[in-house]
């Protein structure tokens, strides 16, 4: 404990690195820092939008509570595997894709994971706009640019700060939650909601994929924030560390917001902010709840933020040959990412909650295949053992492209597409199965066989042992690739 608090105190505030290896000396923190981090992340007003949208949408309270809870273990479960994979490897999430995909063929998904990151930094940004707006007596757009300015500054600044705004946040969500709580149960009656039991398998579904969904959108960047933990850290600790606190932070979330729009009177949609910060009261209160909205959606925003960068730097860096990236080319990167986010969230601030529904159920037809292809790879195939320099060498172990896991991944979300039910398009076997959209069972299910079986054949020669890059100043003066790495 000692020697990781003194690690910890000794790294700059600004965070020097990017998508590179993190040796052995600069790691540190505990595995309550992943708890608090995913609380945070997820005690906030979007988290509090998706539960509703059970209830919006046609659900009743009793039904969507159980689908929602069944949905966070469900996408909690494929979440922690990934954060799992933070302390072993060093690195961030994305990168590991490489071993499946290739070295250029990783960025097929990882272009499409950046446009996730896109949207829910400008729908999260809507929000907080409306939040800073009424804080500050100012329209909703001029609060989306001051938010937009704040995570700029945090993203820039890395690792740490991150971790440090997620303790935050977990403190600031918990009492503002306890307190919303308090106000909704002496308003609402809530034991005559849960009385209202008309099971629908649509409806329920419906609240098992928003709840999946939500913890599966944070699997390509979840061990972006685990990477800095020392090598030894149990993976199992790992696992339920960040699971633990983003199933309870999103399921206690979406909880409020199924009372809260059902007993809204259809007040809820078009209003969220100030519906949710109206059960609270009003004058120094509001002001209060206003602020922790907001600062709620700091954790989460910068998340997407600094993920997207994340994947920026790897998509270039797999064709450049190297993962060094100066922080001249971090802020313009996270400028451009922020910026584009921003310049979404000002034209759509007005259709936010439909649009918000039908994206991210759509999002599973190309992040389930990808989890369940890097989830069997690492534990199944390759069980752990990386050769993580070779991650970098498009001539190396993995290649340039992997026409096997790209083959896999491709079909995994073709097969989705007859299952989809959303605005941006619905499959024909939808009506059959009664309007019910399964497809991201389907794409999980299917894919992890699928690479299973053929990568147990197929697969590339798979080291002996996990190789991690030598972390000795010596390393520039040794020619062969062999003594570039050291065997784990």
């Amino acid at each position: 404990m000692a020697v990781t608090s003194t690690r910890a105190s000794s790294k700059p505030l600004i965070e020097k690195r990017s998508i590179d290896y993190i040796p052995e000396a600069e790691r540190h923190g505990r595995l309550l820092s992943q708890f608090t981090l995913w609380m945070g992340a997820n005690l906030q007003i979007t988290a509090i939008v998706t539960g509703a949208l059970a209830v919006v949408l046609g659900g009743d309270v009793f039904w969507s509570l159980i689908g929602l809870l069944i949905g966070q273990l469900l996408g909690g479960g494929v979440m922690a595997l990934h954060a799992a994979q933070g302390p072993k490897l060093g690195l961030p999430q994305m990168i590991s894709s490489r071993v499946q995909f290739g070295v250029y063929g990783a960025a097929i998904p990882i272009v499409l994971v950046c446009l996730m990151y896109l949207g829910f930094t400008a729908t999260g940004t809507v929000l907080s706009g409306q939040a800073l707006g009424q804080l500050f007596g100012v329209s909703d757009s001029v609060g989306i640019l001051i938010f937009a300015s704040v995570i700029v500054l945090v993203t820039v600044l890395g690792y740490r700060v991150i971790h440090f705004i997620g303790r935050v946040a977990s403190v600031i969500g918990v009492i503002a939650f306890v307190y919303l709580f308090a106000r909704l149960i002496s308003q609402t009656d809530v034991g005559a909601l849960l009385q209202i039991r008309h099971f629908s398998w649509s409806s329920f579904l419906l609240a098992v994929s928003l709840a999946a969904s939500w913890q599966i959108a944070f699997g390509p960047y979840v061990a972006d924030y685990s990477r800095y933990l020392p090598s030894k850290t149990s993976s199992v600790k790992t696992f339920f560390a960040a699971g633990a606190g983003s199933v309870i932070g999103a399921q206690v979330a979406m909880i409020l917001g199924v009372f809260a729009a059902a007993s809204a009177n259809g007040q809820f949609a078009g209003h969220e902010v100030a519906y949710i910060v109206g059960l609270g009261g009003t004058g120094a209160t509001a002001a209060l709840l206003y602020f922790s909205i907001a600062f709620g959606k700091v954790t989460i925003s910068t998340l997407n933020s600094y993920g997207s960068f994340m994947c920026i730097a790897t998509i270039i860096s797999g064709f450049r040959g190297h993962l060094n990236v100066t922080r001249l080319q971090r802020l313009v990167f996270v400028l451009v990412i922020v910026g584009a986010a921003t310049l979404i969230a000002l034209l759509g601030q007005h259709s936010f909650l439909g649009a918000f529904k039908s994206f991210i159920l759509f999002l599973l037809a190309f992040f389930t295949p990808w989890s369940a292809i890097n989830l069997v790879d690492y534990y199944c195939i390759t069980r752990e053992r990386y050769d993580v320099p070779a991650l970098a060498d498009p001539n190396g172990r993995y290649g340039r492209w992997n026409a096997l896991g790209i083959s896999v991944y491709v079909f995994g979300v073709l097969v989705q597409l007859p299952f989809i039910a959303t605005k941006f398009y619905t499959g024909p076997l939808v009506e059959a199965m009664g309007g019910v959209d399964i497809s991201w069972i389907i794409g999980l299910v299917v894919p992890a066989a699928l690479y299973y079986v053929v990568a147990k054949k197929w697969h590339s020669a798979v080291p002996d042992q996990l190789i991690l890059p030598i972390e000795q100043d010596t390393v520039d003066a040794q020619p062969s690739r062999a003594g570039r790495i050291q065997a784990v």
